[in-house]
Parts: structure tokens; C-alpha cells; sequence
């Protein structure tokens, strides 16, 4: 989880980097889909290695679903990361599984208790404090980035559903092979050759960008939850001082207040449902044993 974090951050600083490059800037969703395109390539070793067998999986359209409301995220959450400053957009990015949670007893009728509640409520105020609407304007990079996150929610949603019959490594290539047909289509439109420079720095995100995803499901593969979800944390440390060093960007008090908020929330919320999941387990266990 801590490698996946600092993935993540390059990923983003990267994404920031190129789209501001003076000579040759690129728009970020030609940068998107040379994220893809370079992920699934960055995945060939495992493929080579694993076979037909990442190939499999149960719900072919389902995946397709999954992707399209991805592209949709990261296209805004592209788009956000060359528009704000990258602690707040990591900030932000924090509410994926409020919106997750709130619309997993929306679609799938999960029960909410009143400490879930709570947290979804604490979560939603940290939201509003990075925000801060009415004391300061309302950036269309912010926006932008609570749609990702909201997207990101439902695709959070599916991918419950379909990892519980296909491996981390067939969800990373059907996402990765998907959204690299679906978002070459807007690319297009705003298409710039890249220099041979900038094609180095994109095959880096795409790179970056898959592994981090790679070790933040196996994270969760091999150890609890509650042990290595708070570990997330580190993408706002590592983006701020990023941000800092190359980009002078200064996160305030409230994207830090904001985000830990935000943060804290969406952790209790994914631990506690990890206690009431294995709870339910051992339940059903001893009334099986008898």
C-alpha cells in the first residue's frame, strides 16, 4: 500500500508535468489515453507469465459498464489534476468510497447503521471544507474532481461485484484495454504528437499508474484491511510535497483539515464494514457447525 501511494502521486505529478510542457503542452485526454495504452503494456510480463487465464471472466458486459463510467471519471479526474492544485484534488479524491458506500444502500439496499451514518455526514463535511463554497469560489477543477470521485464510487460498486469471481489482474487488463478504446475517441479530437521525450514520460505514467493499482489490490489481497487502508494517507503527503518542490504549490489548512477528514471517514466506514463482514462470517460458521 505505501509503494501504491507513492505510484499514485508520480502518476499525478506526471500527468501535471506534461500537460504543462511550454514547447509541446498536451491535452489531458491524449495523456489519459497514453496512460491506458502504456498500462496494459506495462502489464504484457504478467500476461506472458499468467496465459489465457487473465482472459477469463464471468461478466464480459459488466466490465464493459465498469469501464465506461471509469473513462467518464478519469477523464474529469485528468482533467482536474492540470486545473487545481494536486493536494486538493487528492483531497477530494478521499470521498470515492463515501460516494461508494452512500450508493451501495442506494443500489444494492445495504443496511446503514448509525455510526456508518455518522461517518458518511463527518465525510461529506470534510468535502464541504476543502470546498468551501461561499467563502471562496467554486473551481471548475474542483468540481471536476468530485465527479471522478463520484464515478469512482460506482466503479468501486462493480468491482465488489466482479472480484468476487475474477482475479486483481484480469480487472486491471479489462479496465486497462477498455478505457484505452474509449478514451482514444476524445483524444482525438485533441490529439498533439508527442516528442520523444514526452512519450518516455507517458509510457512512466502508464507504468506507474498500473502498478500502483497492482499493489493497492494486492494490499488488500494479503493483509486486513484496518491495516493497510490508513496507509492511503500517504497520497496527500507525497503530493503536497511534490507539489511543493515542482509545481510551488502550497496546500492550505482546510485541504489538509479537509482531507484528513474525508480520509478518516472513508477508512472507519471500509474497516468497520470489515468487522461486521468477518463478524457475519464467524456467524455463519458456528450455525453451520451445528
Amino acid at each position: 500500500m505505501f509503494f501504491g501511494t507513492l505510484c499514485f502521486a508520480l502518476m499525478q505529478s506526471l500527468i501535471k508535468f506534461v500537460a504543462a510542457d511550454e514547447v509541446n503542452p498536451m491535452h489531458p485526454f491524449e495523456i489519459a489515453f497514453f496512460r491506458n495504452l502504456f498500462g496494459v503494456v506495462a502489464l504484457l510480463p504478467l500476461l506472458v507469465r499468467g496465459g489465457r487465464s487473465a482472459f477469463k471472466c464471468a461478466r464480459p458486459g459488466l466490465h464493459m459498464v465498469r469501464a465506461l463510467i471509469q473513462t467518464a471519471g478519469m477523464l474529469s479526474f485528468f482533467m482536474a489534476v492540470t486545473m487545481i492544485p494536486l493536494a486538493e484534488v487528492t483531497s477530494l479524491s478521499f470521498s470515492a468510497p463515501l460516494f461508494a458506500t452512500l450508493l451501495a444502500v442506494i443500489m444494492l439496499g445495504e443496511r446503514i447503521r448509525l455510526r456508518r451514518i455518522v461517518a458518511l455526514l463527518a465525510g461529506f463535511v470534510g468535502v464541504l471544507v476543502v470546498l468551501r463554497p461561499g467563502f471562496s469560489e467554486l473551481s471548475d477543477g474542483a468540481l471536476l474532481a468530485i465527479g471522478a470521485s463520484l464515478c469512482w464510487g460506482v466503479a468501486m460498486t462493480i468491482i465488489k461485484t466482479l472480484s468476487r469471481t475474477d482475479s486483481a489482474l484480469t480487472l486491471t487488463l479489462y479496465a486497462g484495454m477498455y478505457l484505452a478504446v474509449l478514451t482514444a475517441i476524445p483524444a482525438a479530437f485533441y490529439w498533439t504528437t508527442p516528442t520523444t521525450e514526452q512519450l518516455i514520460w507517458l509510457l512512466g505514467i502508464g507504468t506507474v499508474g498500473t502498478i500502483g493499482h497492482l499493489a493497492f489490490a494486492q494490499s488488500l489481497k494479503v493483509a486486513e484491511m484496518s491495516a493497510v487502508l490508513p496507509l492511503d494517507f500517504m497520497r496527500l503527503v507525497w503530493v503536497s510535497a511534490i507539489g511543493f518542490w515542482i509545481f510551488a504549490e502550497t496546500p492550505t489548512l482546510y485541504t489538509w483539515g479537509g482531507g484528513l477528514l474525508i480520509f478518516g471517514s472513508a477508512t472507519y466506514i471500509a474497516v468497520r464494514e470489515t468487522h461486521l463482514a468477518r463478524a457475519a462470517a464467524k456467524s455463519e460458521a458456528r450455525a453451520a457447525a451445528k
